[in-house]
């Protein structure tokens, strides 16, 4: 790619994040989820089950996080901290699609485990980093290792969790990251997490994404994995070294936004 293309191109990405990195876009994005709440724990879990849900209709992922923030009345933290046997059974009967009862109950259950002992998520994200880390690799393996790590695990629950070590492109938790590390003054990201740059982040990458990026010669890869993750963040790197994953709303923009409202 020449110099005169690659300029063209950064200036028609930026154009589109512009577009799509306002206020506007919150309302109808799962990240309306953590929005609602202003503590950062509540925060942190409201934005990781919105994250977590993210696949499909965005209006049903939407919809459905907000149906636990009910359940958890409204505030996640306590909910989560206070572990009352009867406020549990209330979520029986929670699903989101292969997401069931059995894997919320465990998510709440490392969820109690990890706040009894941190003041932020962010730590169970940088137990296996090192701040010279390139990216976030080494935090979603050992984020990984480290939810798992309680016992008696439900093994379905297992694959509602992403790794680079089982080649997942890690798109919910990457674009989950986004959320809490990416910081401007456009009021979409929150931008709380200081222990992880911006820089170090990966672009969450689905179909959607995929295919925008290789109509735009972003990529060479097909499969939609953490390979092609890597490959699109390293070209997006050479357009911004120190906020690379600010391209994550043009590529999502035009690739879901202007022609459908689903999520894979």
């Amino acid at each position: 790619m020449n110099e005169q293309v690659k300029n063209d191109l950064k200036k028609y990405l930026g154009q589109k994040v512009d577009l799509y990195n306002q206020p506007s876009f919150i309302k109808d994005d799962p990240i309306s989820i953590p929005h609602l709440f202003t503590k950062k724990q509540d925060i942190e879990i409201a934005g990781f089950f919105a994250a977590i849900f993210s696949w499909g209709n965005r209006t049903t992922i939407i919809n459905k996080s907000k149906e636990l923030m009910q359940l958890m009345d409204n505030a996640p933290y306590e909910f989560c901290l206070n572990g009352d046997l009867n406020r549990l059974k209330r979520l029986l009967e929670f699903k989101h699609r292969t997401f069931n009862a059995t894997d919320l109950l465990y998510f709440i259950e490392f969820l109690n485990f990890h706040y009894s002992n941190n003041e932020s998520l962010e730590s169970a994200f940088t137990k296996g980093m090192n701040k010279k880390d390139e990216n976030v690799e080494n935090g979603l393996r050992g984020f990984y290792d480290y939810f798992f790590s309680l016992p008696d695990i439900p093994e379905r629950t297992r694959k509602h969790i992403a790794s680079p070590e089982k080649n997942s492109s890690c798109k919910r938790l990457n674009m989950f990251l986004r959320w809490m590390v990416r910081r401007d003054d456009k009021g979409v990201d929150f931008g709380i997490w200081k222990n992880i740059s911006p820089s170090q982040l990966i672009c969450p990458v689905d179909v959607h994404v995929a295919r925008v990026a290789t109509a735009l010669n972003l990529i060479q890869r097909q499969p939609v994995d953490w390979q092609m993750a890597l490959e699109l963040t390293a070209y997006l790197r050479t357009l911004d070294k120190a906020d690379p994953v600010k391209y994550d709303f043009a590529l999502f923009g035009t690739g879901v936004m202007e022609n459908k409202t689903q999520i894979k």
